[in-house]
């Protein structure tokens, strides 16, 4: 097994990307704290990894929240006994609005969870990786991390800096045995594009499995030559496509 013996902590894993996320990880022998907001859906995660015979726990937080974030890293700490892998999933979305129109709020909202929740997280689990000498970080961005786009301000600004922010994590937590990457999903079929399509998102989507896979590599001894780096997972949605 690819991840035997490893902890890890998940972020957004109710559904979507976190969650099949955690799932490969479980299946490859980690034991996963499965967090997200929604106590329900994080409950039903944990629930089929342990059907599959594997170990998890089941934590509702949110990421934007510092008690939240210490209070997810104790838990995995007292259950587990340590922390090898952190990825950062959760992130929320708007629908098309442009900056004139953008209530402030909705702005602030969004650069919490999807850029501020990650630097929280990683804050709080580089202690207990940088006391054993090993770690690996990742951060799911996406494919509007490398490009801005009409009425999608926030969410793209905060996916454009946490891209940069995992090149800087990188450079601080080297020569302290720990990797930091980041994955930029391209177009992927999970809950959150349907709500901001409305139901009805356009073009081929890939399968939160094959992010899952990536995730996987990078967690795994497979992938102990990258850090700093930011892998494009485009899929059909590819702009060497159009």
């Amino acid at each position: 097994m690819k991840l035997a013996g490893k902890v890890a902590i998940v972020t957004g894993s109710g559904r979507g990307i976190g969650r099949a996320i955690a799932v490969a990880f479980a299946l490859e022998g980690a034991k996963v704290t499965v967090t997200a907001r929604t106590k329900h859906e994080i409950e039903v995660a944990a629930d089929e990894i342990r059907r599959q015979g594997g170990a998890a726990i089941a934590i509702a937080a949110d990421v934007s929240r510092e008690a939240d974030v210490e209070a997810v890293v104790s838990a995995t700490v007292s259950q587990f006994g340590q922390i090898d892998i952190l990825v950062n999933n959760a992130a929320i979305n708007l629908p098309t609005i442009e900056t004139v129109d953008m209530n402030p709020e909705d702005w602030r909202r969004v650069i919490d969870v999807n850029l501020t929740g990650p630097f929280l997280c990683a804050r709080a689990v580089l202690p207990h990786m940088v006391s054993r000498h090993t770690g690996k970080i990742i951060n799911i961005s996406s494919i509007g991390g490398r490009r801005g786009a009409r009425g999608r301000g926030p969410y793209r600004a905060a996916k454009a800096g946490l891209i940069n922010f995992t090149e800087t994590l990188a450079a601080e937590t080297g020569r302290s045995g720990i990797n930091v990457n980041c994955i930029c999903p391209g177009g992927v079929d999970t809950e959150m594009i349907r709500q901001i399509s409305r139901g009805s998102p356009s073009g081929q989507l890939m399968r939160p499995e094959e992010i899952a896979a990536v995730a996987l590599f990078l967690a795994s001894d497979e992938g102990s030559a990258i850090t700093g780096t930011s892998i494009d997972a485009f899929g059909p949605s590819n702009p060497l496509f159009n």
